[in-house]
């Protein structure tokens, strides 16, 4: 991760990429969260403002971000990330935010905004998803999991889908965490080579019968088509293939019968919506951390 500048706290950091955290900044980050979960009367964000690019189509992400910034006494101002698009330049626009912003949240499909912004950021920049990645999301249901399997360590996830920004961070945290993780789908869409921690597969049920956590993203045009729905959707037949006490935990927005049917959502299976309730408490972790706020709780 990179390093702004030392603050008050510790040393602030930027937030852009998975494969900049180690393990133990990882945990830090579950461990800030579970404070967080039993402290929600803290005020460690009064007096700080954060300067928010968010789509208005964003739902959860931003949801969860500003309320997380409001329930910790901070304030936020959005903007639509097309104001990122201007012929100004990057470096000028961070430069003034700086003047009176305590950190920036983006949500913009091209990640080098995002590290453009980050070079020249006396403030921590944080990645709230790109088309190449989003690591808030997918901490938030890493953490999720591990308060619900002690084991999660231990336990065998795979992808299903193509390759774009979820199944890249799941590779990413997959390495951080030394976790076993597969990647299922048609060839042309591997992301590396076979290694301890990503394995690749073109045959979706052999990968299913050793699998704990099964993992979706909704599918880009070119693979919403009968033939690939056929032999890569996620259905309920295809869960019970996997094993006992199985998890399915599609991204959302998720489209019911193209990457997973119907009968997989209603089933038992389905990690359900409430399973996304601690992203709110993951995320203002990763804020204080990025401010280089060590003690959630203020005191």
């Amino acid at each position: 991760m990179e390093t702004p500048e030392e603050g008050a706290w510790g040393m602030k950091m930027h937030f852009l990429n998975i494969d900049q955290l180690s393990e133990q900044q990882i945990l830090g980050i579950f461990d800030a969260a579970d404070q967080l979960k039993r402290n929600r009367n803290s005020s460690i964000l009064s007096s700080r403002t954060f300067v928010l690019f968010f789509p208005e189509s964003s739902i959860r992400t931003r949801l969860t971000f500003e309320k997380g910034i409001k329930d910790l006494g901070g304030d936020s101002i959005l903007f639509p990330p097309e104001t990122l698009d201007k012929r100004e330049s990057l470096e000028d626009v961070m430069q003034y935010i700086q003047n009176w912003g305590d950190g920036v949240i983006v949500r913009h499909a091209d990640f080098n905004k995002m590290k453009e912004l980050a070079e020249q950021a006396t403030i921590p920049v944080i990645n709230a998803m790109s088309s190449v990645n989003h690591p808030c999301e997918i901490i938030s249901d890493l953490y999720r999991i591990s308060r619900m399997r002690s084991d999660y360590r231990k336990l065998v996830y795979t992808f299903v889908g193509p390759a774009g920004n979820i199944c890249n961070s799941w590779r990413h945290i997959a390495q951080a965490m030394d976790l076993n993780f597969n990647h299922a789908c048609v060839e042309g869409e591997r992301l590396s080579l076979d290694n301890l921690n990503y394995r690749f597969h073109t045959e979706l049920e052999a990968v299913l019968e050793n699998s704990d956590i099964v993992l979706t993203d909704s599918l880009p045009a070119p693979f919403r088509t009968r033939a690939y729905i056929d032999r890569y959707q996620i259905t309920l037949d295809r869960m019970k293939l996997a094993n006992e006490g199985a998890l399915l935990n599609p991204c959302p927005p998720f489209f019911r019968n193209e990457e997973v049917s119907d009968d997989a959502i209603n089933s038992d299976y389905f990690a359900g919506h409430a399973f996304k309730r601690d992203l709110i408490h993951v995320q203002q972790a990763i804020l204080l951390a990025c401010l280089g706020i060590n003690n959630p709780s203020g005191d």
